[in-house]
């Protein structure tokens, strides 16, 4: 990360907190449900740029012995926290929505088209600000944040022009149901993606037994054991695994290591520790249930 994606979050979080305040400030004058639910995904928004912001800071130190893999994962928390953020807010819209379904209350149109046509270009501008390119999930999820507020702001305008042309109040409440739906996808995709790194599975793509069978079909290699494909963070794939081999002299081993790392290289994997070895692997081992051996046939032919 660079000091432009900090000063992209700085001016984003700014300009979101003045749509805030105007969504609440119109919210209230107007008895919008739309509108203030749309306030509600906005102080979302705030937060969830706040702790991008504050993680961004933390993420920037380099490795120490504390975190030898460095400060990475700090990034993936508060994109889990936004996420977390986004489906709690969306389930207080369902509930509010459906109070207001069986007592609807009257509905300033004027008013909330005028607040939720500011809130929309407000959101453009942030999103455009923040960029929609991002190989941090801590960045994507504060965009995606931003994204799903901007989306539902057309929604409230929707309602609104509804509202004031045909005097149906209903339509801000089924408005504020399609803001809640729009929040819990966006949050429920960060979840995923985030608990995926952090329960440190196999990155979207990549499986242990093909990179195995492509490993063991190195000649010098005879079998492959202990494999482990994980993420360090977002966008940073890393492999371990024993390779066994023949007896030979560690110069010869390093050239079979070096071929293994430019074969896992161009697979999109910068990060491997690969074990050379001669000694048989346990079977009966937990971890050695992805196997990819060739038979002593193989190699004398």
């Amino acid at each position: 990360m660079d000091d432009k994606s900090q000063k992209r979050l700085l001016l984003s979080l700014l300009v979101t907190i003045i749509i805030l305040i105007a969504e609440v400030i119109g919210g209230l004058m107007s008895h919008s449900l739309a509108l203030l639910s749309d306030a509600g995904h906005v102080l979302t928004d705030a937060f969830a740029l706040g702790l991008s912001l504050i993680a961004l800071l933390i993420m920037k130190r380099p490795s120490d012995h504390r975190a030898t893999y460095g400060y990475q994962r700090i990034g993936l928390v508060a994109a889990l926290i936004n996420g977390v953020s986004l489906v709690v807010i969306a389930l207080f819209i369902f509930i509010e929505a459906y109070k207001r379904y069986h007592s609807p209350p009257e509905i300033n149109a004027p008013v909330m088209l005028a607040i939720a046509t500011a809130g929309l270009l407000g959101n453009l501008i942030t999103a455009w600000v923040l960029g929609h390119k991002h190989d941090d999930l801590n960045m994507k999820s504060a965009w995606l944040h931003v994204l799903g507020d901007a989306i539902s702001s057309v929604g409230v305008i929707i309602a609104g022009l509804v509202i004031h042309y045909t005097g149906w109040v209903l339509a801000d409440t089924l408005a504020s149901g399609i803001v809640g739906v729009m929040i819990i996808i966006g949050g429920t995709r960060v979840i995923q993606e985030t608990l995926r790194i952090l329960l440190d599975l196999s990155p979207v793509g990549f499986h242990a037994e093909d990179f195995s069978a492509k490993i063991a079909g190195i000649p010098a290699v005879r079998s492959v054991h202990d494999v482990h494909i994980w993420s360090i963070g977002h966008g940073i794939p890393a492999f371990s695994g024993h390779v066994q081999v023949a007896d030979q002299k560690i110069s010869e081993t390093d050239v079979i290591r070096k071929k293994i790392e430019r074969l896992l290289s161009d697979e999109g994997i910068k990060h491997a520790v690969i074990q050379m070895e001669c000694a048989d692997c346990c079977n009966n081992d937990l971890y050695c249930n992805v196997n990819a051996e060739k038979s002593l046939a193989d190699h004398q032919h």
